[in-house]
């Protein structure tokens, strides 16, 4: 017989039984793994799981939300039960060998009913009139990407300035200083119409009503090379319609270069409405940042190769592409590989494993990956625009291009002309030209063109000036 309970005091799930004591006990989940703490022996036996953990050096936060596996080795957990049961950081609930982990809401606000009573309640305030920032980035799934580095440089500028940070679970860590708030709590609804500022880097999910007084910078998430909204493939008039009702929503648009500029205008429909083209808040690391510090918050040594993976997501899939194996990479191009899957893909699928493997998918900051990398792996992601302000080696593995470009998104120019490194379709000639002693030069002029193109503003400075701009226009104040 087992039996399921919380001890509040230690934070941690406890299991306990009768009979032999199992050889070792985990609990698995989509990005996160624990290893229970097997106790006892003889007739009673307890298993205990910490319901906190710490990646990459940091705090130790709660686990993610998702749905965990149970495994306790020589023991049937049968009929094992637990209620729903909120904690401080996080709710549980145990069913069978199933562990469900949820942000810390009151189950009342999980139920249509409640969520509506908070929504109105959120139409109907008076907001916009709290010296404050609500920054959202990926909805909430990281703490990166622009809206992060606008955080660190608004911080340092005017730290009177409140910021509140959008998450979808306490799994997520904000920046020091910053206030974190759950999606779809009374307080997450209570802060997006109090700011004054909404920064963001995609499109504002649930019920929007704008407060007056209140502006929305949209920051977006990267220089587009794949079709985007009004310009994807298809006649879709709902689709055109969502589109333009959200843009409208904004207020000013961050892009990172003049190329970038004149896409995002006409795919969002963005006209009359200024756009700030100052590079990108995100790259300022890549040019002050310490790529020291990144290895070793990794356990990656100095004198280590780092190749890193980071496929864009596809339309028709949610979990990640499969095209590189990153064991037998690693082993043969004598390298670390760090395997970063898209935000789109976070909740999907578990954490790549292998020797002098690491999975990175859940890395708050892909600049930071970016910096620590000696060479990257992408295919069609925007992260080739940011990485090329390193001018380190980019590689583009692409064994679905002609079904990409040609059905499921199209692209904004001809990445096989223009591109600042070999195009390969299989691991195999990813292997030969990683080894290649003269791929540099046989693609230096492609790069320095790119460079000169998509990066003649990511200088290091790039958030110094967008927060100089959302203070000189009053958007918050010192």
């Amino acid at each position: 017989m087992t039996t399921a309970r919380i001890d509040e005091a230690a934070e941690a799930l406890i299991i306990s039984g009768t009979g032999a004591r199992p050889t070792d006990a985990a609990l698995t989940g989509p990005r996160a793994r624990v290893e229970g703490r097997v106790t006892g022996g003889g007739k009673t036996w307890k298993a205990a799981f910490a319901l906190k953990a710490s990646r990459w050096g940091g705090a130790e936060l709660p686990l993610p939300g998702g749905e965990y596996t149970l495994s306790v080795t020589g023991s049937d957990l049968g009929e094992l039960e637990l209620e729903p049961t909120l904690l401080p950081g996080l709710r549980i609930a145990v069913n069978g060998s199933t562990v469900s982990i949820a942000p810390p809401l009151d189950l009342v606000y999980e139920t249509t009913e409640g969520q509506s009573t908070l929504e109105e309640r959120y139409v109907a305030q008076t907001g916009g009139t709290e010296n404050a920032v609500f920054f959202e980035s990926f909805y909430g799934r990281t703490v990166g990407c622009n809206p992060r580095a606008i955080d660190r440089a608004l911080a340092a500028a005017a730290p009177e300035v409140v910021r509140y940070w959008s998450v979808v679970d306490l799994s997520v860590a904000v920046p020091e200083g910053a206030i974190a708030v759950v999606e779809r709590s009374p307080e997450w609804w209570r802060a997006r119409a109090a700011a004054r500022l909404l920064v963001v880097n995609d499109w504002l999910r649930h019920r929007f009503a704008r407060k007056p007084g209140q502006k929305v910078l949209q920051t977006w998430h990267g220089t587009p090379l794949k079709r985007l909204a009004l310009h994807r493939p298809g006649f879709d008039p709902r689709r055109m319609a969502a589109v333009v009702k959200e843009s409208r929503r904004w207020d000013v648009l961050l892009a990172q270069n003049t190329y970038a500029e004149q896409i995002l205008r006409k795919a969002y429909a963005f006209f009359g409405r200024p756009i700030w083209v100052e590079g990108y808040p995100r790259n300022d690391a890549l040019v002050t940042g310490d790529a020291a510090a990144v290895r070793s918050a990794l356990g990656i040594a100095e004198e280590e190769r780092v190749l890193l993976y980071a496929p864009t997501w596809r339309d028709d899939r949610t979990e990640m592409v499969d095209f590189v194996d990153p064991e037998e990479l690693a082993q043969r191009a004598d390298a670390v590989v760090l395997v970063r899957g898209h935000t789109r893909t976070l909740a999907a699928g578990r954490d790549r494993v292998g020797a002098r493997v690491i999975d990175v998918t859940g890395f708050p900051e892909t600049s930071q990956l970016l910096l620590a990398a000696d060479a990257l792996i992408t295919d069609y992601s925007s992260v080739m625009f940011d990485f090329s302000v390193t001018g380190k080696p980019m590689f583009f593995l692409v064994p679905d291009l002609e079904h990409y470009r040609g059905q499921l998104r199209g692209f904004y120019f001809d990445l096989e002309s223009r591109a600042p490194g070999p195009l390969v379709h299989t691991q195999e000639e990813l292997v030969e030209a990683l080894a290649d002693p003269g791929r540099a030069d046989t693609y230096s002029e492609k790069y320095a063109a790119w460079r000169a193109q998509f990066n003649r503003r990511d200088d290091g400075l790039a958030a110094e000036r967008v927060v100089a701009r959302i203070l000189d226009q009053g958007f918050v104040t010192r």
